[in-house]
C-alpha cells in the first residue's frame, strides 16, 4: 500500500507586491490648480481695475525711485493711456481751442467792383499764391514739429533730472513713491501724492511738512532751467473739512497751492513763470472709483507746453 501512495506537492505562489507610488503627483497637481486659480484671479483683477489703478500698482511695486509713466497720466498709481494728444485724467476738462473770426465786410457796389478787380488780378497770380500758401503751411508744420520734438526732449531731461536728484539725496529717497511724473496734453506734470502713513501736509493745514518743502525746492532747481510757465493746483479726497463752516476743502487746496507757489518763489522761480494757482478740492479725484483714498490728496505742478509762433503772413 505504501508503494501506491502518491506524493502531494504543495506549490506556494508568492504575490508580487507593487511598489507604492507615493503622493508626489498630488503635490504637483495641487501646485497646478493653485497656479491656475492665481492666474484666473489675476485676469479677473486686471479686467476690473482702471488704468490708473494698474499704474498705481506698478509704481507701488517698482524699485524705490521716481516712477515714470510713459503710458498715461497718471497716478500713484495713476496714469491713463496716451492717445495722439497725450493723457487726460478722468474728470479733467478737455482743452478748448478758441478762434477769433473777422466780421464780414458790408456789401456795396463799390466793394463788389473792388472784389471783381481783385479776383481778376488773382487769376493771374493764382498759381503763385497757391504755391506761397502751401510753402508757408509746410514751413509752419515743420517748425511745429521741430519745436514739439525739442520740447519733448526738454521734458524728458527735466523728469530724469528730478529722479536723479531724489536718488542722490537720502532724505528724499523715501519719498520716491509719493512722486508721479508724466506727460499730459497740458505739459509735463509732477504730482506729489499722499500715501497711507505718509502725507505731504499735516491734516487740515495749508503749510507742508519740512520733507515736502525740501522736495519742492529740489523740483524747483530743475524747473529753473526751463522757460515754460507753471500751473499749480491742490487736490483733496472727498472727506469734508472738519473745521469751521466758513472754511472748506476749496479754501484748503487753494491755500496749499499758494503755499507751494511761495516755496517755489523762495527757490528762485520768477513770479512771471507762474501761470495759475488753483484749489480744486475733490473735483478731480485721482481715483474716481474711491474718492476717499489718500492718493486723491495731492499737489500738481504742470510745466505747460508753449504754443509755437506762426510765421508772419501764415494763414491756416
Amino acid at each position: 500500500m505504501a508503494g501506491n501512495e502518491q506524493s502531494i506537492i504543495i506549490k506556494k505562489v508568492k504575490k508580487q507586491v507593487h511598489a507604492h507610488h507615493g503622493g508626489a503627483w498630488k503635490i504637483a497637481y495641487a501646485d497646478f490648480v493653485t497656479a491656475m486659480m492665481a492666474f484666473f484671479l489675476l485676469m479677473w483683477l486686471i479686467s476690473m481695475t482702471t488704468p490708473e489703478q494698474k499704474q498705481g500698482l506698478a509704481d507701488y511695486f517698482a524699485p524705490p525711485n521716481v516712477s515714470r509713466s510713459t503710458s498715461g497720466s497718471g497716478g500713484v498709481m495713476g496714469g491713463t493711456a496716451f492717445d495722439s494728444n497725450g493723457a487726460r485724467m478722468p474728470g479733467s476738462k478737455p482743452q478748448v481751442m478758441m478762434t477769433k473770426s473777422t466780421p464780414a465786410a458790408p456789401k456795396s457796389p463799390d466793394t463788389d467792383d473792388l472784389r471783381a478787380a481783385a479776383a481778376g488780378q488773382g487769376t493771374k497770380n493764382g498759381e503763385k499764391d497757391d504755391r506761397s500758401s502751401a510753402e508757408a503751411k509746410e514751413a509752419s508744420l515743420n517748425r511745429e514739429k521741430v519745436m514739439n520734438a525739442r520740447e519733448e526732449r526738454s521734458f524728458e531731461s527735466a523728469a530724469e533730472s528730478i529722479r536723479q536728484a531724489m536718488r542722490d539725496n537720502p532724505d528724499l529717497a523715501e519719498l520716491s513713491r509719493n512722486v508721479i511724473i508724466d506727460e499730459t496734453p497740458e505739459g509735463l506734470r509732477i504730482q506729489i501724492v499722499d500715501q497711507d502713513g505718509r502725507s505731504m501736509f499735516p491734516p487740515g493745514y495749508a503749510e507742508p511738512y519740512e520733507r515736502t518743502r525740501l522736495l519742492l525746492k529740489t523740483v524747483a532747481k530743475t524747473l529753473l532751467r526751463l522757460p515754460n510757465r507753471i500751473s499749480i493746483s491742490g487736490h483733496t479726497d472727498a472727506t469734508p473739512y472738519p473745521g469751521d463752516k466758513g472754511y472748506s476743502n476749496w479754501e484748503l487746496t487753494a491755500d496749499r497751492a499758494n503755499a507751494t507757489r511761495r516755496i517755489l518763489a523762495t527757490a528762485g522761480i520768477p513770479q512771471d513763470r507762474i501761470y495759475q494757482v488753483v484749489g480744486k478740492a475733490d473735483s478731480e479725484p485721482l481715483f474716481p472709483e474711491d474718492p476717499y483714498l489718500p492718493g486723491n490728496r495731492r499737489l500738481s505742478l504742470v510745466l505747460l507746453r508753449e504754443a509755437p509762433v506762426a510765421p508772419p503772413g501764415f494763414k491756416p
